[in-house]
C-alpha cells in the first residue's frame, strides 16, 4: 500500500479510536470517521478496511503485539510456582502498560468500554485469540476450585467489566489533568480489588449472570 496508505491507516484508525471512544460504537459513521482524520474521500474506510467489522477488528490489534510481549516478559520472571496475584498481575498489567504507553490524550480504554457496551463489539472482542492469555486463564481456575462454576463465571464477568470501567475513568480523569497518571499503581490496585473478587467466600450459589454476561 506504500507509506501514503499507511498513514492514512492510521489517521482513520485515530479518529475511529476517539469517535467510537466518545460518542460510541452505533452513533458514528464511516464517513464521520473518514471526515475527522480529514479525509474528502467520505468512502475511505470500505476502501482501506473493507468494511466496519474489519476496522474495528484492525483496532483491536493495533497494539496487541505489544501487550502479548509484554505479557510474555512478565510470565518469564514469574516463578515456577505462581499464585493467584502473580496470574492476575500477568493478565492485567501487560494491558494497563499499554494504555500508560500511548500518548496524551488516548481513547484505548474508552474504546474499549464502548465496544464490551453492544452485541457486535463482544463478538470480535470474543474472537481475539492469545494463547498465553489463555493459559493464565487456565492457571488461575485451578486456585479457584472450590468456587461453584456459575458463581466464578459471574466474578469474572465482575472482574471483566471492572477492568474496563477502572481503566476508561482513569483515562478520562487523566485526559482532564485531574489526576497524575500512575498506570502501574491503578493496575495493581485493580490485582489487588480481583483476587478479592475471585476469591471471596461463596456464600449463595446461582447462576445470577447468565443473561448479563452473554447480552454485556
Amino acid at each position: 500500500m506504500g507509506q501514503h496508505g499507511d498513514r492514512v491507516r492510521q489517521s482513520l484508525l485515530d479518529s475511529a479510536e476517539e469517535l467510537f471512544a466518545t460518542h460510541g460504537i452505533d452513533a458514528v459513521s464511516n464517513r464521520h470517521i473518514a471526515e475527522h482524520a480529514g479525509n474528502a474521500n467520505h468512502s475511505a474506510v470500505a476502501y482501506h478496511f473493507g468494511g466496519r467489522d474489519e476496522l474495528i477488528r484492525a483496532l483491536l490489534e493495533r497494539h496487541a503485539t505489544e501487550t502479548r510481549m509484554r505479557r510474555t516478559e512478565l510470565v518469564a520472571v514469574m516463578g515456577e510456582n505462581p499464585d493467584l496475584r502473580d496470574l492476575l498481575s500477568c493478565l492485567i498489567l501487560p494491558w494497563t502498560d499499554q494504555l500508560a504507553s500511548l500518548p496524551r490524550p488516548s481513547w484505548r480504554a474508552r474504546l474499549l468500554q464502548q465496544l464490551r457496551s453492544v452485541p457486535s463489539g463482544i463478538e470480535l472482542i470474543s474472537m481475539m485469540s492469545d494463547p498465553l492469555e489463555d493459559d493464565l486463564i487456565q492457571q488461575t481456575r485451578a486456585f479457584l476450585v472450590d468456587v461453584p462454576p456459575p458463581v466464578l463465571a459471574g466474578r469474572a464477568w465482575i472482574m471483566g467489566r471492572m477492568v474496563t470501567d477502572v481503566c476508561a475513568r482513569y483515562e478520562l480523569l487523566v485526559e482532564q489533568d485531574s489526576i497524575d497518571p500512575h498506570w502501574t499503581d491503578l493496575a495493581y490496585f485493580i490485582v489487588d480489588a480481583a483476587v478479592g473478587i475471585l476469591s471471596a467466600p461463596v456464600t449463595s450459589v446461582g447462576d445470577f449472570l447468565s443473561v448479563r454476561t452473554t447480552a454485556s
